[in-house]
């Protein structure tokens, strides 16, 4: 677990040196779903309607935006190959890793999606479960996309292959991701919604950390 702390504790230490990667996923997140209401007529309950697909959307592509560099400057830094046979487990490594994209990339999206959600009309009863949906839906789209990301790492231009092979794989969260906040907007409860989401977070924080590390090592050819 030493590893796996430092690990975390690089990774923020190299985040906080280059702030932009951290604030422009953020950015993309608040400009897409910003720009809805401009672009959509004033009719009563249209925005509220729209929201649950407007805000899962927006913020699968900001997470999307934000995969493309995980491994990438490890890869040219040759840190990676460094990592690839390093002693300490790649697994915890790789977690870490996500982990630590997830608290600076990710976690900004699920604390400024209330103030968005007041833009897109919601009540306020249902922040919470718009809130407590990317908090769960998030990290799991962070694990996933880093299994592409990984794949890719050796590519030059591999964005476009990574949202081909990922882009499928994301389906089910956003199905459940805006379903639970459209049972919250219809008066239902979202707590069976909720479940589902929180067993995929949990099967893609156990498995997912192994699907990297093999990609990984396909990529670099170990």
């Amino acid at each position: 677990m030493s590893g796996f702390s430092a690990t975390l504790r690089r990774e923020v230490l190299l985040a906080s040196r280059s702030p932009a990667d951290m604030v422009n996923p953020l950015f993309f997140f608040v400009v897409v779903v910003s720009l809805f209401p401009l672009a959509v007529p004033p009719t009563p309950g249209l925005l509220e309607a729209m929201a649950p697909g407007v805000v899962w959307v927006a913020a699968l592509l900001a997470v999307m935006l934000s995969l493309d560099g995980l491994f990438r400057s490890d890869e040219e830094a040759g840190v990676l190959d460094q990592l690839l046979v390093a002693p300490v487990e790649l697994y915890f490594t790789v977690l870490a890793k996500v982990l630590a994209h997830w608290l600076l990339t990710g976690l900004p999206l699920v604390l400024v999606a209330p103030l968005l959600g007041y833009m897109l009309q919601l009540p306020p009863e249902v922040l919470g479960s718009l809130m407590l949906g990317l908090l769960l839906g998030t990290p799991t789209l962070m694990f996933i996309g880093a299994i592409g990301a990984a794949l890719t790492v050796a590519l030059r231009r591999g964005s476009m292959l990574l949202a081909l092979l990922v882009l499928p794989l994301y389906i089910p969260v956003l199905v459940f991701g805006a379903g639970s906040l459209g049972r919250a907007l219809e008066g239902l409860p979202v707590s069976p919604v909720m479940a589902v989401l929180g067993a995929m977070l949990a099967m893609a924080m156990s498995l997912g950390p192994f699907a990297v590390a093999l990609g990984l090592r396909i990529s670099s050819g170990d």
